[in-house]
């Protein structure tokens, strides 16, 4: 792939399962949520929890996936050619359901589309400097928002206000391990071993996911706590304040739903077999999925 502009269009073959959300009425407009892959799902969940009516896209960009190890240029290209695919059904709001993306290209967005409402996700700092009470606290995340000035920057600010000391984790091949469907497997557990425990030896009481991916391995990551140290640790997930967040821009600009059955579609540059698979086994949802190709 390179670092230009690509765009995005759905496979001619297919000719079912074509969302039909194309309308002229701006609260019935679907909502675009995109991610590398299926880490996303994390964040689809709590919205579908907070807004029941809404008709959501999900566009996992698994063919290019993970993100975590491709250049901010090239993260900012996939952002843009997502973004204008989802807008030919004139979604009303986008949700960047990736941590890495949101770091990357979450400025570049709102400056191409300045009137449509851009949420995005961070390492939930903030709340996991509220929680700790050893004032450690660890961050689980892809090297690439690690190393991101955004979240720099923001661990700087919580830092100062707070005087929490806050240890980056960097997790290669984590995300991959869930797109994987490796959610209990010993590889994954002998990963998350790996970073985990050293943040607990330091001292950490509170442990961020700063990745969507990440919620998917909660349960192996609570084992590994509990093998490790007698005393509690909380684990910060933001998907649900993403999804409250969407609430709130979408009621102050009057484009919440009133009435209807909520729907979800999926899209992926990746295997429409194995996208329908997370929704099935992440989500118990069995909504259609469609098959997008890169075009120059």
């Amino acid at each position: 792939m390179t670092s230009g502009m690509v765009a995005l269009q759905q496979d001619s073959n297919q000719t079912s399962g074509e969302p039909a959300h194309k309308t002229d009425d701006a609260a019935d407009a679907p909502i675009g949520v995109f991610d590398s892959g299926i880490g996303g799902l994390s964040v689809l969940k709590y919205i579908r929890a907070c807004l029941p009516r809404e008709q959501l896209l999900y566009f996992a960009d698994s063919g290019y996936a993970p993100y975590g190890g491709r250049s901010e240029s090239e993260i900012v290209a996939r952002s843009l050619a997502i973004a204008e695919f989802l807008m030919q059904y004139r979604m009303k709001a986008l949700v960047v359901a990736c941590n890495t993306a949101t770091a990357a290209a979450i400025k570049a967005l709102r400056e191409r589309y300045p009137a449509l409402p851009v949420v995005g996700v961070e390492p939930g700092l903030k709340p996991a400097a509220a929680l700790t009470q050893t004032g450690t606290v660890g961050v689980l995340a892809t090297e690439r928002t690690l190393t991101s000035a955004k979240f720099n920057l923001l661990r700087q600010q919580i830092s100062a206000a707070t005087n929490v000391r806050f240890l980056p984790q960097p997790c290669k091949g984590l995300a991959d391990q869930v797109e994987k469907g490796e959610l209990h497997s010993a590889s994954t557990a002998a990963l998350l071993q790996r970073y985990v425990a050293p943040l607990l030896e330091e001292g950490a009481d509170t442990l961020v996911l700063g990745c969507t991916h990440y919620p998917f391995v909660r349960p192996l990551i609570e084992e590994i706590v509990g093998r490790a140290t007698s005393r509690p640790v909380a684990i910060v997930d933001t998907g649900e304040p993403v999804a409250r967040q969407l609430v709130r821009l979408l009621t102050t600009r009057g484009l919440l739903r009133a009435e209807g059955a909520g729907t979800v579609t999926g899209f992926t540059t990746g295997s429409e077999t194995a996208l329908a698979g997370a929704f099935s086994r992440l989500l118990g949802l069995h909504p259609p999925v469609l098959q997008v190709t890169a075009s120059a």
